[in-house]
């Protein structure tokens, strides 16, 4: 029987060519190749959403998303925790902002960024906090990737679609949550290996398949006391 089994995986040899490798093909994401893959998704993801980027916005680190796909943007504002930043104007833990009033922003642009903090779930309830009514937070969240190592804050957590329906819908409200999965098993193989979107055709990036996501996005819509079917 082993011998029988051995001769069916001959048949059908796994051809993995340069991937035949215990390290990645390169260090930096796929930035030394192209456009990192999970890029690639939340770009997407940004896109499809690109009308709920108006009014004030938030977003962390830096403004670039907010200048790329804003809509109708009457203010930028930059969150980090780091008051070494000279694009902040908002210097603040995502998981503590008391410092910032309530119902501050139209729209929080928050990309990749939940799996560097712990209280992942006090961070959820400050952006629905800092949201004015009817406003929406656009997140991102890597489902797999390379952990990383060289910085002072831990990275924490990977993420699942069903995990931010409930992470986002207890605070937010199930019915104003929509989550989108992107990526198959080729592109998760591929970003993990260090490929960028140059290296794939966009049929094979834009594949999905539930099983094997690459990255999360989540809209996440404050509620509207105002609008009666809410």
């Amino acid at each position: 029987m082993r011998s029988l089994l051995r001769r069916r995986r001959l048949r059908r040899p796994a051809f993995l060519g340069s991937l035949r490798r215990t390290t990645p093909l390169g260090e930096h994401w796929g930035w030394d190749r192209g456009l990192p893959i999970d890029r690639y998704y939340i770009e997407r993801f940004l896109a499809e959403h690109r009308a709920d980027i108006r009014g004030r916005v938030l977003e962390v680190k830096d403004d670039d998303y907010t200048r790329r796909f804003g809509a109708a943007v009457e203010q930028r504002d930059v969150l980090d925790i780091d008051p070494g930043n000279a694009r902040a104007t908002v210097v603040a833990d995502l998981a503590r902002a008391d410092t910032v009033p309530d119902q501050s922003f139209d729209c929080i642009l928050l990309t990749q960024t939940l799996q560097y903090v712990y209280e992942v779930e006090e961070a959820v309830a400050e952006l629905h906090r800092m949201l004015r009514e009817g406003g929406v937070a656009l997140v991102t969240v890597p489902s797999l990737s390379r952990v990383v190592l060289d910085q002072e804050w831990g990275d924490y957590w990977r993420f699942t679609a069903e995990a931010c329906q409930r992470l986002f819908g207890n605070v937010f409200g199930a019915q104003l949550v929509s989550v989108t999965s992107y990526g198959n098993v080729l592109a998760s193989v591929g970003f993990l290996s260090g490929l960028a979107k140059e290296d794939l055709r966009t049929h094979e990036l834009d594949e999905v398949d539930h099983r094997f996501p690459v990255t999360i996005g989540v809209r996440a819509q404050k509620s509207d006391s105002s609008d009666p079917g809410r």
